[in-house]
């Protein structure tokens, strides 16, 4: 009759002779800051078939855990509320414990997030070691939850997600990402219906580079006086005019360099007018205003603005579909900023796929402003 119950815990196969019983102890719930610890013979199992011998599960702990399920349960709800060495030091046991514990419970619950619901996502990557080593995330732009981080960035760091995605039918209608021709192809592969909708950010964010180059340049070439007039200018060149601040004089050394400087003015100007394509109140409006943008770049003397306005014109399909889907990377930035700061709070992550695990789960941390 005992037989009968055992079963191989691999294949949950019936057909198994007992083999003895191995002796294991487990850590458990401390009692009066004491250590406790379960101890217990469990029974082996043989397969008639295959010969391999296996130990029996017991229901209190995770399969080769040594703890018990109580134990992770008040060892996470700990880690909640404080560091992963706090609760390692409050427990008694070693931090990489605590971090197992919470590894084990992030993969059961984020290892494979459901795909089948996503309409709307966002794509884009992440420096996680000074440039030299990057992240790829997915951002569902409904919900704010990230559903995919891979190695590296590019079409290859996108592949696992799309093999995914394909397997669950999922109909995904717009993707918000970056100009980026890799992107692109991926996007246009693998879901050839869905509107590409590229970011307004880094757009501005691209003419912000090229009007920085120009400057650069323009102080090269400038005598003493234009030296002095251009220094310090590079991240008022940025700023948007709303933001620069007159009490330090913003306003005034801006108009300053660009009263010198033609092109730096024209290009400065030209900027913040591209600005505006997303203010437009409707799509044929809006592709007026871009056409018209770039005849006035086309027709300018400053390289930066002739390039810019060739970049543009090749990706104008993209700009456009704003107005079908006003939609950008936006949330995804702000999940950026989000790892950037569990990054920096750990001193960094030696265990990448823990470092993974630990960005689906972003959503549910909570980050409170003091001061």
């Amino acid at each position: 009759m005992e037989a009968v119950r055992l079963c191989c815990p691999v294949c949950r196969s019936f057909d198994v002779t007992r083999r003895g019983t191995h002796r294991r102890s487990r850590r458990t719930l401390p009692i009066g800051g004491k250590a406790v610890f379960l101890s217990q013979h469990a029974p082996r199992v043989q397969r008639r078939r295959c010969g391999a011998v296996r130990h029996m599960e017991v229901r209190f702990a995770e399969p080769y855990a040594t703890y018990s399920r109580a134990f992770a349960r008040y060892a996470l709800e700990l880690s909640r509320l404080t560091t992963m060495k706090d609760a390692a030091d409050h427990l008694g046991v070693g931090w990489d414990l605590i971090k197992d514990i919470q590894k084990r419970d992030l993969q059961r619950r984020f290892l494979r997030p459901p795909l089948s619901h996503l309409r709307r996502i966002a794509i884009d990557e992440i420096a996680v070691k000074k440039g030299r080593k990057y992240l790829t995330v997915v951002l569902d732009l409904d919900s704010g939850v990230a559903v995919f981080v891979g190695d590296g960035k590019g079409a290859e760091a996108l592949e696992p997600f799309f093999k995914r995605l394909k397997r669950t039918r999922a109909k995904i209608k717009a993707v918000a990402m970056d100009m980026s021709a890799a992107y692109i192809a991926a996007v246009s592969k693998h879901l050839p219906s869905a509107a590409i909708v590229f970011d307004r950010f880094h757009v501005v964010k691209l003419m912000n580079e090229k009007l920085s180059d120009l400057r650069r340049q323009l102080q090269r070439e400038a005598d003493a006086l234009g030296k002095k007039l251009l220094k310090g200018t590079r991240w008022l060149l940025m700023k948007n005019p709303e933001n620069l601040d007159e009490a330090q004089g913003e306003r005034k050394k801006l108009d300053e360099a660009l009263t010198f400087n033609q092109p730096l003015a024209e290009a400065y100007y030209m900027k913040e007018e591209l600005r505006l394509f997303w203010e437009q109140p409707d799509k044929n409006t809006a592709q007026r205003f871009l056409d018209q943008w770039l005849e006035w770049a086309w027709a300018s003397e400053t390289k930066i603005l002739r390039d810019m306005a060739n970049t543009l014109a090749g990706r104008r399909w993209g700009l456009l579909s704003y107005y079908d889907h006003p939609i950008s990377t936006g949330p995804l930035e702000g999940t950026n900023n989000k790892i950037k700061t569990m990054k920096r709070q750990a001193y960094g992550y030696r265990d990448m796929e823990f470092f993974k695990l630990k960005i689906l789960a972003l959503h549910e941390s909570k980050f409170a402003l003091v001061g």
